[in-house]
């Protein structure tokens, strides 16, 4: 693969197949990718961190293409539909039509937030995603799932609207800090946990390399993980079966998230301690070998990831999670693994069990 000029991978959907570039100074060529695939005129949504890191990077890349910049400030809290309904004002006021490109700058919540946007303005545009931090490069950039939260869950509004392109530039990683980057890496070992033994293996051998932005280490993680997800994406669209795979983590992440109201905890920390309780939640059934819980938890430590969920009371975990969209009449559906890269689906698992498994890995009475 060459780093400079990047590789695209093909998301296969059909009518609705999209490429996705990975590499080092994509920015530069963003106009050129987005003209190809999606139209000449759009309106970039980003915030001003990323506006004043990148931006004149992205301006230069789009040449001919023309595009406005529509800021949006920082933080999860903005994937709202209040900050959605501002969006669509000021597209309306800046004579947005049917034919403009949405094009997401950003990380996760830009994604998702803009995305949301480009589904709903206008019965849905045409949005490309040029994710800017690991997250979104290694996960939430591809498959279409767009959304803002609700006071009572995260994602809870939202659709499946398939980007035009995705451009992953890993040079825009290295300005990240710590902390962001460590997150994305935590859905970089989900989406090795969850499907492919040798990738937690390369992980686990590159750990060092990752943790100091190894461009080429970088990339091969990037387009591994969305080779991973643009398949589970391609079998299962809209999330009726098999896509739930992805969610390895997730439901008690989702509800750590939820409880701290989107402020303390980062998506890729609560993914984190919601993989580890899930990995005890699987052993205490007799479903996973201490071994493999333990070598999950220990490459996440070894990433400087969080392993526990020190504090937060049971019951207020478990009533988040009743909310959650992913349970069924009240009862959380979990993906428990069975070893690395082998994950059960839509587990029940019995309420002693998940108090004891939620207990074990630090929450409170």
């Amino acid at each position: 693969m060459s780093h400079g000029q990047g590789s695209a991978l093909l998301v296969d959907l059909g009518e609705r197949s999209y490429e996705i570039h990975i590499g080092a100074g994509l920015l530069a060529r963003a106009g050129d990718l987005i003209s190809a695939a999606a139209g000449s005129r759009g309106f970039v949504v980003t915030h001003p961190i990323i506006a004043r890191l990148h931006g004149e990077t992205l301006a230069r890349g789009l040449g001919a293409f023309r595009a406005e910049t529509l800021l949006v400030p920082a933080g999860e809290r903005q994937k709202s539909i209040r900050r959605a309904a501002a969006l669509w004002e000021e597209l309306l006021d800046r004579g947005a039509d049917r034919r403009s490109v949405i094009v997401a700058f950003g990380g996760g919540v830009i994604g998702d937030l803009a995305g949301f946007v480009a589904a709903t303005f206008m019965r849905g545009v045409s949005y490309v995603q040029i994710p800017t931090t690991l997250l979104a490069q290694v996960d939430s950039s591809v498959g279409g799932k767009v959304g803002v939260n609700h006071p009572k869950a995260k994602n809870l509004i939202g659709a499946f609207h398939q980007p035009r392109l995705v451009v992953a530039d890993v040079t825009v990683l290295s300005t990240l800090r710590a902390r962001d980057y460590r997150e994305g890496l935590a859905e970089a070992v989900k989406t090795a946990a969850i499907a492919d033994a040798d990738l937690f293996d390369w992980v686990e051998r590159n750990a060092a390399a990752l943790s100091r932005r190894d461009t080429g280490a970088m990339a091969h993680l990037v387009r591994r993980c969305c080779e991973i997800k643009a398949e589970v994406v391609r079998a299962d669209e809209c999330e009726s079966g098999p896509r739930a795979i992805l969610n390895f983590g997730h439901t008690v992440g989702h509800a750590l998230e939820s409880l701290t109201d989107y402020r303390s905890l980062r998506h890729g920390e609560a993914v984190a301690m919601g993989m580890v309780a899930a990995a005890r939640i699987a052993r205490l059934l007799g479903l996973l070998s201490t071994e493999c819980e333990e070598r999950l938890a220990r490459l996440l430590l070894s990433l400087r990831l969080p392993t526990g969920i020190p504090g937060t009371p049971t019951e207020a975990i478990l009533g988040t999670m009743r909310s959650d969209k992913k349970a069924i009449a009240g009862i959380p559906r979990f993906v428990l693994p069975r070893a690395i890269g082998e994950m059960e689906l839509g587990v029940e698992v019995p309420e002693a069990t998940l108090k004891e498994g939620l207990k074990e890995v630090g929450a409170s009475e």
